[in-house]
């Protein structure tokens, strides 16, 4: 049997064992492990095992992904992040949705401290949607609104998926990170604008806010929320003005979340533990991912499958727009059944080759993928954000509400991509400027 027929046995035996529900870390290493022993093997496959693992985890950049869960660990644990979406409901009283559009820019600021979805989405389900549902909302806004918006954790930077694809493709991290930043905004205003039209045309779905603005509560506010421009600033601004690499930001970031928690007296030893435990669970289930990615990388290099599949799309389109766009619907149909770092470390190892052979600009790709992976974050079935504010929320909320409400924010990112992919200057302006 020739290897190119072996790898892919090994690609349609990987979603086997991924439709039998098995961890994508564990099938990953199955799939490769019996891969390559085919195609060279025990000793090689053994070789490979043994080395692989050890040296991926070596690298140093790899040191930023801890780093930067334990500084948004410890932002949520000890309350830096608390006052935000106060002072944005503040703002935005008289706005139609003014609640739902505070939770769009509460997130984007948590998003900023975090670097992960799934922790906005997690902090900012107790905070926001609550709230709504007091004043009224309707239950699928209150909740599509912050399960939506959650998703900006993956756009803007610091962010933990910006992280794995710039190591797994090679490109610089201060660079997609500073490629975020437009398309991240953008993506906020969008569901702002959508929100505040939707609940003008139909007042029912948000009645208006009998709040009053206050100049002394505004003050008040602006100075509890004062940790979060300076832990942003801290961390993007060191990068972007060149004082420490994406890599030390992340240590930078923790380090001065830990001292603003400190300043502010609100760091525990509960707080602290509670954070390092979190910071650990998830790094190891990442970890174990990549592991699992990186011997299918290997699988796929010598078994010629991604070599194949860029002659079959190149024969049907050599033009750049057509091969983001059958990606563009790999990864929608994708996103459906499997997490967003598992699609991302999983399509890669085939994909990466197409899109070099097709010169298409890896970070403004990397923009375009992560703005799918959010989608597929709130696309059932396994729209991961959908499940943790149903958890967080204790059923409080039908799971079938969460969905319907995420369809008007799916169809806004829908919009977002078309600009993205239309306009590339928006995700590739600030990166240039930087370079420049």
């Amino acid at each position: 049997m020739s290897m190119l027929a072996i790898g892919w046995i090994g690609v349609g035996s990987l979603f086997g064992l991924l439709a039998l529900r098995m961890s994508i870390g564990i099938a990953l290493m199955i799939v490769s492990f019996v891969g390559i022993s085919a195609m060279l093997n025990m000793t090689a496959a053994f070789g490979i095992v043994s080395a692989l693992p050890f040296s991926f985890i070596g690298d140093w950049s790899l040191t930023a992904i801890p780093m930067f869960l334990l500084m948004g660990f410890i932002a949520a644990n000890t309350g830096l992040t608390t006052g935000a979406f106060d002072l944005l409901k503040l703002l935005l009283a008289r706005v139609p949705g003014g609640l739902a559009s505070a939770s769009v820019g509460a997130c984007g600021l948590f998003a900023a401290a975090s670097g992960s979805s799934i922790a906005t989405t997690a902090a900012m389900s107790r905070i926001a949607v609550p709230e709504m549902l007091r004043a009224k909302y309707h239950p699928s806004l209150a909740t599509g609104v912050v399960a939506a918006s959650g998703t900006l954790g993956s756009l803007i930077p610091p962010s933990i998926l910006m992280v794995l694809y710039g190591i797994f493709t090679e490109q610089s991290i201060g660079q997609l990170f500073i490629a975020g930043v437009v398309p991240g905004v953008i993506s906020a205003l969008i569901y702002m604008g959508m929100i505040t039209v939707r609940c003008a045309l139909k007042p029912d779905l948000a009645p208006r806010s009998a709040e009053v603005f206050d100049t002394r509560r505004f003050f008040n506010l602006l100075w509890s929320v004062w940790p979060f421009p300076v832990l942003i600033m801290g961390v993007l601004g060191g990068i972007f003005g060149g004082f420490f690499t994406p890599t030390e930001a992340g240590g930078m970031g923790a380090t001065l979340a830990i001292l603003i928690a400190i300043l502010r007296r609100s760091l525990t030893w509960d707080a602290m533990r509670s954070a390092i435990r979190q910071t650990v669970v998830a790094t190891s289930s990442i970890f174990f991912l990549s592991i699992g990615a990186i011997m299918f990388t290997r699988f796929m290099g010598l078994s010629g499958v991604p070599r194949s599949l860029t002659d079959a799309m190149l024969s049907v389109s050599d033009n750049k727009i057509v091969i983001i766009l059958m990606v563009a619907a790999l990864f929608v149909i994708l996103g459906m059944v499997i997490d967003s770092i598992g699609l991302m470390l999983l399509t890669l190892p085939i994909l990466l080759p197409v899109l070099e052979a097709a010169d298409i600009n890896l970070i403004w790709f990397g923009i375009i993928a992560i703005k799918l992976l959010e989608i597929g974050l709130v696309t059932p079935p396994v729209g991961l954000n959908l499940y943790v504010l149903h958890s967080a929320l204790s059923g409080r909320v039908k799971l079938g509400d969460i969905i319907s409400g995420t369809t008007w924010f799916i169809a806004m990112d829908l919009l977002t991509l078309i600009l993205l992919i239309a306009f590339p200057a928006l995700s590739l302006f600030l990166p240039a400027l930087m370079a420049g």
